[in-house]
């Protein structure tokens, strides 16, 4: 049974293509009192329209057409990712069993012969508007729901190789720990909206560099951040330690640089970070009941990369032996004094990390020159690639008057 949509809603847009006018003019007869009805008398016009501003939600498609047929018109449709999802029905005088799997096969939802019979047209047009909206409104969620989980564990629930039941396993993962140092003096006297803004700002940049080294973002508490490598991907124990500290030291750069745009911006708030890394092994996967579950972590490894990073200064970045042994020809640290941490009986070796000048220099994305008479500020994150030819040109020119 066809049901109507309640008064007010819009009308679905259904596209109808065929190089023959009179069955346009039947095709919209029959669905321009429950759909709002576009034509096209030709593959290239379908295509045009396909991509407008007001695309199709179901587009009827002939296959006999002139220059560009409909199977063409349909490969195309699948191949730009624009179109890729609209759902295709081919309407068609072509009847052999050959002719509608091949149709099929190139991604149609739906086969009608002609001469067609209006109430099947108009069932399979509504089923398929129904099933269409079905999976938008899943997909919408899921992308809702994908943004509370770390974009590894995401990916591989919605591609079957993770199934959400109570499961864990004990493996070698580097575990990164940050907060803010004195988070809560320090913002005492805050406005409620500053510290919005730069902490969402602030665990916003973060993340971006979390997910491009490749950690699996386990939570946010309060002000810290708790990130591990190894699990559900996993580079090998060295090359997870080894991103991890190039992730840690990236973040301490991007946290200076966003420092500098926050003054740019009228800020005279700002924060420093501290940050703790350890390897070892941890008992990873998914904790909890039938009801709710969390994939984490848990282990005194995990404890003692926490125990780290509150002993590290601000702005500083210290690693246990472990991952200083997995990463010693890459990465540049210090050794400390001892640590003795809580819940560890013996004093525990620990390094804090510095970064080379060279690649400081080289990874650097915000430039500030500030003198009397004179401010300058490049932030390459927000300069498109595009434009900064014309911006070395102004630069040059500048120096130009400056002479």
């Amino acid at each position: 049974m066809i049901t109507s949509k309640p008064a007010g809603t819009p009308k679905a847009r259904i596209l109808v293509v065929d190089d023959t006018p009179d069955n346009l003019y039947l095709m919209s007869a029959l669905l321009e009192d429950t759909y709002d009805v576009a034509t096209a008398e030709s593959g290239v016009q379908a295509l045009e329209m396909a991509q407008s501003a007001t695309p199709p939600e179901l587009i009827l498609l002939d296959i006999m057409m002139p220059e560009m047929d409909g199977y063409e018109v349909m490969r195309r449709l699948r191949q730009n990712p624009v179109t890729a999802a609209i759902p295709v029905i081919f309407l068609t005088a072509l009847t052999s069993i050959e002719e509608e799997q091949f149709g099929l096969d190139l991604g149609a939802v739906d086969y009608i012969t002609k001469p067609i019979s209006p109430p099947v047209v108009l069932a399979r047009v509504h089923a398929h508007l129904e099933r269409s909206g079905n999976a938008r409104r899943l997909q919408a969620l899921s992308e809702k729901l994908g943004r509370y989980l770390a974009p590894q564990v995401y990916k591989s629930l919605f591609d079957g190789s993770r199934d959400a039941e109570i499961r864990t396993q004990r493996k070698k993962l580097t575990v990164f720990f940050s907060d803010i140092k004195d988070f809560t003096a320090s913002t005492s006297k805050w406005q409620p909206e500053d510290i919005t803004f730069l902490l969402n700002s602030y665990f916003s940049e973060m993340s971006k560099i979390a997910l491009e080294y490749g950690g699996t973002l386990d939570k946010f508490i309060g002000d810290a951040m708790v990130i591990f490598f190894g699990d559900p991907d996993t580079y090998g124990v060295k090359e997870d330690a080894l991103r991890c500290v190039k992730m840690a030291l990236a973040m301490q750069r991007r946290m200076s640089e966003l420092q500098i745009l926050w003054r740019e911006m009228g800020s005279d708030k700002t924060f420093q970070v501290r940050m703790g890394i350890n390897t070892g092994y941890c008992d990873v996967g998914n904790f909890g009941s039938d009801l709710r579950m969390d994939y984490t972590i848990i282990g005194s490894e995990v404890n003692l990369a926490a125990r780290l990073e509150q002993s590290a200064d601000p702005g500083g970045i210290v690693i246990s032996k472990e991952t200083y042994g997995l990463v010693r020809d890459e990465i540049v640290a210090d050794e400390l004094e001892p640590l003795m941490a809580k819940g560890f009986a013996e004093p525990l070796a620990v390094y804090s990390v510095r970064e080379e000048a060279r690649r400081e220099s080289a990874a650097r994305k915000v430039f500030q020159w500030e003198r009397l008479g004179m401010r300058v500020l490049i932030d390459l994150d927000r300069l498109p690639s595009a434009e900064r030819a014309a911006a070395a040109v102004e630069l040059r020119e500048m120096a130009d008057r400056l002479h």
